[in-house]
Formats: C-alpha cells, sequence, structure tokens
C-alpha cells in the first residue's frame, strides 16, 4: 500500500509543478504592468521592457534595463547627428548639431553607464539624477536645434529622436522612484 501512494503523489506533484508555472509566468507579467502603470508614458515602458526582461525577477532589473534602453537610445541618436554634421551644408546648423553632440558625448560614454552600475550597487539617487541631467541635456540640444534649423527635414527627424529619450528617461526616472519607494 505504501509503494501505491508514493507512486500516485510523485504524478500529483508534477502536475502541481506544471500548474504553477502559469501562475509564475503571470506574476511577472504583473511585475511589468504594476512598475509600468506608474510612469508617465505607460505603453513605451511596457513596450521597451518586455522583449529584454521575459520573465523579470525583481523591479531592480527592470530599472537597470530601462536606464540600457535610453543609453542605446542616445547612443543612437549621437550617431545620427555625426552622420548629419557630415552631411550638412550650412555652417550654422553644423553648429547646433556639434554643440549636441558635444552634449551627447559624456552622457553616452560615462554618465550613464555609471548610472547602470551605480543602480547594481543599490545608488538609486544617483541614477535618478544622472537620468534627470541625460532628459536635461536633450532638452538643450533640442532647443539648439528649434532655434537654428528650423522646419529642415533633419531637424524634425531629430526631434522625434529627442524627444523619445525625453519621454524614455521620463519612464526610466519613474521606474527608479518605484524602485526607491518601494524599499
Amino acid at each position: 500500500m505504501k509503494k501505491s501512494s508514493a507512486v500516485t503523489s510523485q504524478p500529483s506533484l508534477y502536475l502541481f509543478l506544471l500548474l504553477l508555472l502559469p501562475l509564475q509566468a503571470h506574476s511577472s507579467d504583473d511585475l511589468i504592468d504594476t512598475v509600468c502603470k506608474e510612469t508617465p508614458f505607460c505603453d513605451l515602458c511596457e513596450a521597451s521592457l518586455r522583449p529584454l526582461i521575459p520573465s523579470p525577477s525583481d523591479p531592480k532589473s527592470l530599472a537597470s534595463a530601462m536606464a540600457n534602453v535610453v543609453l542605446g537610445n542616445m547612443t543612437d541618436n549621437l550617431g545620427y547627428i555625426q552622420s548629419l554634421i557630415r552631411h550638412s551644408k550650412d555652417p550654422a546648423a553644423e553648429r547646433a548639431l556639434a554643440q549636441c553632440a558635444e552634449m551627447y558625448r559624456p552622457v553616452v560614454r560615462f554618465n550613464i553607464p555609471q548610472a547602470i552600475e551605480a543602480m547594481q550597487r543599490g545608488e538609486f539617487g544617483f541614477a535618478k539624477y544622472v537620468l534627470g541631467d541625460a532628459e536635461k541635456q536633450t532638452d538643450s540640444c533640442q532647443k539648439r536645434i528649434n532655434s537654428t534649423m528650423a522646419d529642415d527635414e533633419s531637424s524634425v527627424a531629430l526631434t522625434a529622436r529627442n524627444q523619445l529619450v525625453k519621454n524614455l528617461c521620463d519612464v526610466a526616472i519613474s521606474v527608479i522612484k518605484s524602485l526607491m519607494n518601494s524599499r
């Protein structure tokens, strides 16, 4: 009799574990939902995080992932700005773009990577400050573009790119604030 109960309980254990798998995946989705609902751009947050972290286990990984998304977009913008500089025929536009590149360069090369490292050490205040500064640099770049390039086709594209970075910074800062509040 003891043999049969042991045999019966083992399949029951497997069935129980199998039933838990969807619940575990659902709770991961809830973490992204919960964190992203607290941001100013919920859809952007979810679209940025879901492909990177299919099953997040903690809010810290979400904050770090968002900072990496900001870094990737700012790096892409810097490359785009440098391409516009190479092809520019207008000296005033070239100067404005060069100033934008000078604003983006330290943020991309040093500041955001340091913020990501700081988050891994639990220094979320520093990371929040750095991402806020990245947003300010993006705003400053945009003001220069608005004052010199007007309705140029490339300025419209750069404006859209800068707006995306600004929104991503807002999301990353909100994710970090959420993490800081939950501690």
